[in-house]
């Protein structure tokens, strides 16, 4: 795998030149609309050379013993880590390792059925960088009985066959929106909360899923327990079919805040088979320019994440897009990442890399108005990629699967194994 980064007048027939590439390969992996370029732009290209994988020392380990776990060499890793003591390794410190054996991680992909229950066509094309398929389709009622809002059986049927585990995902949803009140109601009350485990249970079994995938946001603080209760309940349930909890991300407990004070990642863990933290939108619609998911956030969401929950369970979450905000005023537009991308490219605006954060952004104006945009690239992925391989994780979600994101998925086929069910 080689990112090349553009540099000041370059041209794609200067870079298929030097890399060897086809400029059509490069057009196709990147998703560009044309042959323009501008600089800072992060092309995606195949390349023959072996991969690095990131590993952190652990206490007792020897470098001829990490070369074995890595089918390599004690001379490769001396070589791909300058000045390291391979009879001194400090515990803690990340060597480089280039390795045949790929990454195994199990991901979801999230999907809003289209209302005319179209397939879309990306599912195809990415059905083998998918272990689950969470199909966002269904709310409940405030006695606790989950329904479906718009016709998925294409969908469940179309991932079987195409060996995605399809999972039924329900959220809190009233009138377009999480809604606190109706989680707090039916959370909070025994009847209506068994009403909840029993309808979702049947469904799950009725519509053929695997599984099913839990987005309940701004519960109220006092509900934590009752939510706790719920997952328990549901997984008994259950039984062999999948358990996955989305909760927002937090570094540390804050039992009373609105947004992740209900959240117990120590029960929630015990309760589900996977959780997914959601390491994404720092930068959130409305607020200020900020990148999506900066690697130093993400990174210390995980370790606090991993003191509660096991990381053979948890999930980290991806962003396939970005947000274009207008400066002083906040206004928000989400776009894809490849959106984002392009608009650069056809605007002819240099596209700058965050170092701190690892996320590429640029700014641009209109009548003179300014405007930033911050979205996710090769580079930045890559990066979220090392941490699942660092702190051994079950793997990754995606919101969501129809937004183009060529380069991500390029990358996990290339690269990483990920694993069906």
């Amino acid at each position: 795998m080689a990112i090349h980064v553009v540099l000041a007048g370059e041209n794609l027939w200067e870079i298929s030149t030097q890399t060897g590439v086809p400029i059509q390969t490069i057009i196709n992996n990147n998703g560009l609309a044309s042959t323009a370029l501008v600089p800072g732009l992060a092309l995606y290209l195949p390349d023959t050379t072996q991969q690095i994988r990131l590993y952190r020392v652990k206490a007792g380990d020897q470098l001829w013993r990490i070369a074995q776990q890595f089918q390599t060499t004690t001379s490769s890793l001396l070589t791909a880590n300058p000045g390291i003591d391979p009879d001194r390794l400090n515990v803690g410190q990340i060597i480089h390792i280039p390795t045949p054996l790929k990454l195994q991680i199990n991901t979801l992909g999230f999907i809003v059925p289209s209302p005319g229950g179209a397939l879309p066509a990306i599912l195809n094309s990415i059905a083998g960088q998918l272990t689950f398929l969470a199909i966002v389709a269904y709310s409940f009622t405030v006695e606790g009985y989950a329904y479906n809002e718009i016709d998925d059986t294409a969908l469940v049927a179309r991932s079987k066959q195409l060996n995605i585990a399809p999972l039924l995902m329900i959220r809190n949803f009233s009138n377009g929106n999480f809604s606190p009140e109706l989680a707090g109601r039916v959370l909070g009350n025994p009847t209506y909360r068994r009403n909840l485990v029993a309808s979702i249970t049947n469904l799950t079994r009725q519509r053929g899923f695997a599984g099913v995938s839990i987005d309940f946001e701004f519960i109220p603080p006092p509900n934590r327990n009752d939510f706790n209760v719920f997952l328990t309940d549901l997984k008994r349930e259950l039984g062999n079919l999948i358990l996955q909890v989305n909760v927002h991300a937090k570094t540390e407990d804050m039992p009373t805040n609105r947004i992740v004070g209900a959240y117990d990642y120590g029960a929630i863990g015990r309760a589900a088979d996977i959780v997914a933290v959601m390491t994404i939108d720092y930068g959130y619609p409305g607020g200020p320019p900020e990148p999506i998911a900066p690697i130093t956030w993400m990174e210390e969401v995980i370790q606090y994440a991993v003191t509660q929950i096991p990381a053979q369970k948890l999930q980290i979450a991806m962003a396939l897009y970005g947000y274009d905000k207008v400066v002083g005023t906040n206004a928000t537009q989400a776009m894809s990442v490849l959106t984002a991308q392009n608009h650069a490219i056809s605007t002819g605006t240099p596209i700058q890399f965050d170092m701190i954060s690892q996320s590429p952004w640029y700014r641009y104006w209109v009548g003179g108005v300014e405007h930033d945009v911050w979205f996710e690239d090769i580079r930045s992925y890559v990066e979220k990629y090392h941490l699942i391989d660092i702190y051994g994780l079950l793997g990754t979600t995606f919101w969501q699967i129809i937004l183009p994101a060529p380069q991500n998925w390029l990358y996990l086929r290339d690269n990483i194994l990920v694993l069906k069910r």
